[in-house]
């Protein structure tokens, strides 16, 4: 199952659109790498189509199965869908780095700002999951349409947590996925890029943009997060 040397990262919801560019970016850029879903027949089948574009084996397998083999999870699947997913893997993730990157979006009014009550859902993320787990949020403001491609995404990652180590091993997944990662603090933080999700949607329709992002200008100097 390794396609390289590193720890596991174990892609929940890794048949979805976002789920299934990062499994792709950090395969290819040599990570080891497990598809999980729901559909554990789903998994299996987009786990044998990137182990066959990138020659190398990839493991698949049920949402708790990729938590369980992985040593960080990332979860990337619907707000509707995130309470239950990580009430699903709980049993499997502790002690580990769990990455939460989802935007709290509310149909039919996914261009307004509606944040949970726990203040963003990665703290709500943090709360399901108890304080054994090293929640890190990210990866909320990016184009998963252009990340499955090999073009070269001109968007920041905000990278948000309260345990600085692991916030600086997804900083650097971010870099290996062809993004930018950056430190934006503790993960009550992410309430801000949860929110900007909304208004990037509203700007994508009414200036007719393929996928905006963000980019923070000037010189960022190389200091600890």
């Amino acid at each position: 199952m390794t396609n390289g040397t590193g720890p596991i990262i174990g892609v929940i919801g890794g048949t979805g659109h976002l789920g299934a560019a990062l499994a792709r970016r950090w395969a290819k850029h040599g990570h080891t790498v497990v598809i999980g879903s729901r559909d554990a027949g789903k998994a299996r089948a987009a786990a044998e189509a990137l182990g066959a574009e990138f020659k190398c084996e990839i493991a698949s397998g049920t949402n708790r199965d990729a938590a369980s083999r992985a040593d960080i999870v990332v979860v990337t699947v619907p707000f509707a869908s995130q309470a239950a997913v990580l009430d699903e893997i709980r049993p499997v993730v502790a002690g580990k780095i769990v990455v939460d990157t989802t935007v709290p979006l509310v149909p039919p009014k996914v261009m307004r700002v509606q944040l949970p009550p726990e203040g963003c859902a990665a703290l709500r993320a943090q709360a399901l999951l108890g304080d054994g787990v090293r929640v890190v949020s990210a990866f909320h403001n990016v184009a998963a349409h252009k990340l499955a491609t090999d073009v070269e995404v001109e968007c920041d990652v905000l990278v948000f947590g309260d345990d600085k180590d692991a916030r600086e091993t997804i900083r650097q997944l971010a870099d290996d996925a062809g993004l930018r990662g950056l430190h934006a603090g503790a993960l009550a933080n992410s309430a801000a890029a949860e929110a900007l999700s909304s208004i990037l949607i509203f700007m994508n329709r009414n200036y007719a943009v393929d996928g905006a992002g963000i980019r923070i200008t000037g010189e960022l100097a190389a200091v600890a997060g």
